[in-house]
């Protein structure tokens, strides 16, 4: 667990460092960017059980490519697995041409996935480094197992600015890139169709709390009977109601992004980018009430969450005083910024440990697959490895 504490503390530094500079250069961020994407990607199967379907998919795939005469559409497993989402298994076949080895292939995704996190976040945040630690407390954790989704996220957040840049057919055109990855992209699309301005706060509650009452009511099962075309079949079961369960977890942290974005309202400006980051910080919000009672449905969230990485890290930038009409952007360390980074570190360490808990080793203890062999007690790889020679040797293809 220590080498996630200084992952998290290590950027905290680099910000004290850089906070009266907005952040840092681009060169640097991109060499931080990296250094993340090297830990997420080097991790031998972290995560969970996705790597594994993944990879065993790619595995097949790679295989497929060595015959002679391949027909990946009708011989890769991976085409009738997720027959919607086509663009994810043509990345599989491309990146076969490069390696067979599935460490290699979880290492290429997860660089792609960092790559454009960091166009997204050098695009929207006044302060990269302060909007990354922010990010690593609501998806880091995310990007080391849901590889598929997380690669439809970050392609999706590129189409943000033709949002407020107003180039509808660019912005189709990236979430249709992403939809190819994973169907759930589509969640994002309607937002290029909501107002450029700022809703009065009455409004934003009157609107939460009717997404509230429908999540209560069970709406996310309603979505999902509505289009049920656009998932497959796992993600029905991630989407349907729960009568036992009641996500108290996703009321919370909503209720908490919404308090913290309305008490420093003022301090947003009525540009068009950033009321675009506004709407869909609430739009993340709203998401994760209208699934309240869904098992897994805070997922669909995620394509929202620039909105708040971008919001709440913005607004550390934007908090100073009026004068003469005029909003000063000050870089001075405050409470709120003392506030965020805490916010950020409970909700980093609040899933480092939950993933920890129960045995299942999701995370800790960290190992690379530079070495050979699994780590002791891994019930992860005791109930989904699926080729062994892996064990004995990571590179033996």
């Amino acid at each position: 667990m220590l080498i996630y504490l200084l992952i998290f503390f290590t950027l905290v530094g680099i910000y004290l460092l850089t906070a009266r500079h907005g952040g840092c250069n681009n060169k640097l961020f991109f060499i931080i960017m990296m250094a993340v994407a090297l830990f997420v990607g080097l991790s031998d199967m972290l995560g969970g059980y996705d790597r594994y379907i993944y990879s065993e998919f790619f595995d097949q795939v790679a295989d497929v490519g060595k015959t002679a005469t391949p027909d990946y559409l009708k011989e890769c497993g991976i085409f009738r697995q997720w027959p919607g989402e086509k663009g994810f298994g043509w990345l599989n076949v491309l990146i076969s041409f490069l390696t067979s080895n599935r460490y290699i292939f979880i290492l290429i995704l997860t660089v792609i996935i960092y790559v454009l996190l960091y166009i997204s976040i050098r695009q929207y945040a006044k302060n990269n480094i302060l909007a990354l630690i922010v990010f690593m407390g609501i998806l880091f954790f995310f990007t080391f197992t849901y590889l598929r989704q997380m690669l439809g996220i970050s392609i999706a957040w590129l189409g943000i600015r033709y949002i407020y840049d107003r180039s509808f057919w660019k912005f189709a055109l990236i979430i249709l890139i992403a939809f190819s990855m994973h169907n759930s992209a589509l969640i994002l699309f309607p937002v290029y169709f909501i107002p450029h301005k700022k809703m009065t706060i009455n409004s934003v509650l009157f609107i939460l709390g009717i997404c509230l009452l429908l999540g209560i009511f069970g709406i996310s099962s309603f979505l999902y009977d509505s289009y049920g075309d656009t998932f497959d079949s796992e993600r029905a079961a991630t989407l349907s109601i729960s009568e036992e369960n009641f996500r108290f977890g996703y009321l919370v942290e909503a209720v908490f992004f919404v308090y913290i974005i309305l008490q420093n309202y003022d301090f947003i400006p009525d540009t068009k980018k950033d009321i675009v980051l506004l709407n869909v910080s609430l739009l993340f919000c709203a998401i994760l009430l209208l699934f309240v009672r869904s098992e897994n449905g805070g997922r669909m969230s995620w394509y929202y969450a620039i909105g708040v990485v971008a919001t709440l890290s913005n607004i550390a930038v934007y908090k100073g005083r009026i004068e003469n009409g005029l909003l000063i952007r000050t870089a001075v360390f405050t409470g709120y910024h003392a506030f965020l980074l805490l916010l950020s570190f409970y909700l980093y360490f609040r899933i480092l440990k939950g993933w920890g808990e129960g045995g299942l080793q999701l995370l800790y203890p960290y190992k690379t697959f530079l070495t050979n062999g699994h780590r002791e007690n891994d019930q992860i790889f005791e109930n989904y490895e699926y080729d062994f020679k892996y064990d004995k040797d990571k590179f033996y293809r």
